[in-house]
């Protein structure tokens, strides 16, 4: 396992750097294996299983290179997933794997094995400037080899030699086949017939040499009226050697196919080098130029009809170019170019692809060499066909100027702002013409016309539109860039609005509107609620231009609540930023609950008649404590401060929920007309209600943090005091028997919403719980004292506070030990009791300053006794 693991892991690693075309082995410390994909982690893992390398061939080579121990963690984590991933496939198809644990003596492994990601690219070992030269990578491609295809008829031209194959078939009145071999003399021999001479001869003088021989024996060939005929094809073809010098990256003699051509043996030899001629490669037969080959005749226009087929011992002389120039810039295809004499910068630009849409062709700048120094020309476009072109010129093509020569812009009240071309001679009304005129809302006595003066700076025109739309004004002339904004009589203007509180369904702001009244915004707020005053509503008015000190002007009024127009809302029409109040109802009161538990005859909740109902009403609503209830223990359960409690929209949204899921019926009967129309307002009002709840949580997210804040802004605050004081309920103590036996008087308190009046069984345990030494229960007994029962939870510990004991009784009432003197009189025990020990604070001892102080004060009071007594 550890053997495979490393070797995966080194596998990406070394596929990691083949990533990064052009880099050295020694890049390998820079690698990032979350950059490798799984494809490429396959690729590399079945490659280096075929080499048989082992794990510590694999380990030299890793340390040798700079792998980071980082990376070989991410590498081993991906490498596990996957190879347990192959590992079920071979197991679901399965693949027997082989013991590679076994190892071939003296095998040698491939150093490079691990470059195949990079190899994958054809131009992987070229450098940058070779792959500048146009044509260069034509021979570098490796999905391009110029092989001939071998299945294509025997071309007639085609010169036969020694080793050639010659398939020779008669038919007709004569049956016969040849299966022959052209010898080192150029002769085939044909029983029968005797040698033919075919070396050196094209297949179709070959084909009648072979039928005038064979005539001799096959008489019906001959004649003007043949009844046998012959056939020659060409088998097996034979090898040629050529040589090819000059600049080239392998020089040398090849021995290539027959049907070979230029092409074929330029891409055996690598091309030509960087100092090699593209355009002027020269064939020659018998110390004869036969061919001269441009290579960009074929990349231009694809014409290969300079790319003859070689003969044995031909020679490919590649010379040395004699002018390349480069262009740069914004063209299809920039590099380095070699041109011929007499060719033109419009020849090079067909080289290059011409110019992309961003260049600017009109001017060329042109880099060159002259004896001395170095020197710059522009070219423009008219001397493209006349400009003469030197060795090693460097052309450099410009970008368009990022500017518009005839742009105008409008923006704001018209009904198609945007960019408009500049006629001639365009005036400001004819833009306004083209942006289909101006909105109803724009603001025409000041429109702004923004102009770019020469030097870039901004100028600033102020526009009446009115006047030069009527005449009254002259138009004025536009300028390249100007830009016109047309205000909106709302941009000038604070938007306004009303806002509506208290007792309507939706409170919030609202759009105001001319003519507006009460009723209306009402209605905008959904209607009032069940709780509200329609008689009580107020209306609170900014006030402008008054420095008597009045904030705000009050009006109350009385709305219909059926939300019908009266004569008194009719006088009063809202003005933009009026604050409308709804106030509730003085007679308006929703149920509140309180709920009874324990040892009651009729335990629940109940809801409270009147504001001040007592405990002891209550517990008579409630029948009666049973047998079994023990008074003594009687608690009150009360809400504090910190209590969530929910809100009216909360429990009406409950409510209104309740409601549509009690709507559902069978499906098999549909709801009525009027059960369809509940449904769709109980659906808008949940909606609503549900809008209302998500701001209200994001308003208690803000004040969340009051309370917290009440107490941690106190030094020193214990966090059992936080606590106590975060919770949401607390026990009140109350004397049950002495409510039931007086009930109104100062015991019988008067309950809240919320309130849980708790009377449980009668309870025959005592806990001890804090410094104890074991913390229990005990039995109940009426003659032990406090001291007995810490005695049964095994006495006090040795941090016990025994002056701060103190006992929570099952009302919750809590008494603590007094001390009179050197008297210590604890609490009395009762049945529920909980006695609770609490702990010392540790002693802090006194540091030597301390004692050192404390010495010196007692010295000088000593010396001060001393001298008032003599």
């Amino acid at each position: 396992m550890l053997r495979n693991t490393l070797l995966f892991s080194l596998v990406l690693l070394f596929s990691l750097w083949g990533l990064s075309m052009g880099q050295s082995l020694q890049d390998i410390q820079n690698v990032k294996v979350d950059e490798l994909s799984d494809a490429q982690i396959e690729q590399l893992i079945r490659r280096a299983e075929s080499s048989g390398m082992n794990e510590q061939q694999l380990e030299a080579m890793a340390r040798e290179r700079g792998m980071p121990a980082s990376e070989v963690s991410k590498l081993r984590q991906r490498i596990q997933s996957l190879k347990s991933g192959r590992n079920a496939q071979d197991s679901r198809s399965g693949a027997v794997g082989q013991d590679r644990g076994r190892q071939v003596t003296g095998m040698q492994y491939d150093p490079d094995i691990f470059d195949s990601l990079r190899r994958s690219d054809p131009y992987y070992d070229l450098s940058e400037e070779q792959k500048k030269i146009f044509g260069f990578t034509l021979f570098h491609n490796r999905e391009l080899d110029f092989a001939p295809n071998l299945n294509l008829p025997t071309p007639p031209s085609y010169e036969l030699g020694s080793g050639d194959q010659l398939l020779i078939d008669i038919y007709g009145a004569s049956q016969q086949n040849y299966d022959l071999t052209v010898n080192p003399e150029g002769r085939i021999f044909i029983p029968n017939v005797g040698p033919v001479e075919v070396g050196g001869s094209s297949v179709e003088v070959a084909s009648s040499r072979i039928k005038k021989s064979l005539e001799r024996i096959y008489s019906g060939m001959g004649g003007s009226n043949p009844n046998t005929f012959m056939q020659l094809r060409v088998g097996n073809i034979r090898t040629i050697k050529v040589t090819l010098a000059g600049e080239l990256r392998k020089p040398g003699s090849y021995s290539i196919p027959s049907f070979s051509s230029v092409f074929n043996a330029l891409y055996a030899a690598g091309g030509p080098n960087e100092r090699g001629s593209f355009r002027s490669i020269q064939v020659y037969r018998g110390s004869k130029l036969v061919q001269e080959v441009d290579i960009y005749s074929f990349l231009i226009s694809g014409n290969m009809a300079q790319d003859v087929i070689l003969r044995d011992n031909d020679v490919i002389i590649v010379p040395p170019f004699t002018s390349r120039v480069e262009i740069e810039g914004p063209v299809r295809r920039p590099g380095l170019f070699e041109l011929k004499s007499g060719e033109t910068i419009q020849d090079m630009l067909k080289f290059a692809g011409g110019f992309a849409s961003e260049a600017y062709g009109s001017l060329l700048t042109v880099h060159r060499r002259t004896e001395r120094e170095l020197k710059i020309d522009n070219v423009s476009a008219s001397e493209f066909e006349t400009f003469l072109i030197k060795d090693g010129d460097q052309f450099k093509v410009g970008e368009l100027l990022k500017r518009y020569e005839n742009r105008i812009q409008v923006s704001g009240a018209v009904f198609r702002p945007g960019e408009f071309a500049m006629g001639d001679n365009m005036t400001l009304s004819e833009l306004i013409a083209l942006a289909e005129g101006l909105r109803g809302d724009a603001y025409t006595k000041r429109a702004t016309l923004y102009r770019t003066k020469p030097d870039f700076t901004m100028e600033i025109l102020s526009v009446d539109l009115d006047a030069i739309l009527d005449g009254r004004q002259q138009d004025i002339p536009l300028k390249r860039e100007d830009i016109l904004n047309v205000p909106s009589i709302y941009d000038l203007k604070e938007e306004y609005y009303v806002r509506i509180s208290g007792e309507v369904n939706r409170t919030g702001v609202y759009q105001y509107g001319e003519q507006m009244t009460v009723g209306d915004l009402i209605v905008k707020a959904r209607g009032f609620k069940e709780s509200a005053s329609n008689s009580m509503i107020e209306i609170a008015r900014r006030v402008k231009d008054d420095s008597s000190g009045k904030i705000a002007e009050i009006f109350t009024l009385t709305v219909n609540s059926d939300l019908n127009l009266t004569d008194e809302e009719k006088g009063i029409t809202l003005r933009p930023f009026d604050h409308v109040f709804v106030r509730k109802s003085i007679g308006f009161q929703r149920d509140r609950l309180v709920q009874v538990e324990g040892e009651i005859n009729y335990p629940g909740e109940f809801s409270l008649e009147k504001r001040d109902e007592r405990i002891s009403d209550i517990i008579k609503r409630a029948g009666g404590l049973n047998q079994f209830a023990y008074l003594k223990g009687a608690t009150l359960i009360r809400r504090t401060e910190n209590y969530e409690d929910k809100g009216d929209n909360e429990k009406k949204l409950e409510s209104l929920e309740s409601l549509s899921r009690n709507m559902d019926r069978d499906e098999a009967i549909d709801n009525s007309e009027t059960e369809k129309q509940l449904l769709e307002r109980l659906e808008k009002r949940v909606q609503l209600l549900r809008e209302e709840r998500r701001k209200d949580t994001q308003l208690q997210q803000e004040d969340d943090s009051f309370a917290e804040d009440r107490y941690s802004s106190l030094d020193g605050t214990d966090s059992s005091v936080m606590q106590i004081a975060m919770r949401e309920h607390e026990l009140i103590g109350i004397e049950l028997d002495r409510i039931l036996q007086f009930p109104g008087s100062k015991y019988d308190l008067i309950l809240q919403e919320g309130d849980v009046i708790s009377v449980p069984k009668e309870l025959q345990t005592v806990r001890m719980r804090g410094e104890v030494l074991y913390p229990t229960t005990a039995r109940y007994e009426e003659v032990r004292g406090f001291r007995n029962y810490i005695s049964r939870a095994g006495g006090f510990t040795e941090e016990a506070r025994k002056g701060r004991s103190y006992i929570i009784y099952a009302n919750g009432d809590v008494r603590r030990t007094n001390k009179f003197l050197f008297f210590t009189f604890f609490p009395h025990v009762e049945p529920g009791a909980e006695i609770i020990v609490p702990k010392r604070k540790p002693r802090q001892p006194l540091s030597v300053q301390a004692w050192i102080g404390m010495a010196s004060s007692l010295a000088t009071l000593a010396i001060l006794v001393d001298r008032l007594s003599q």
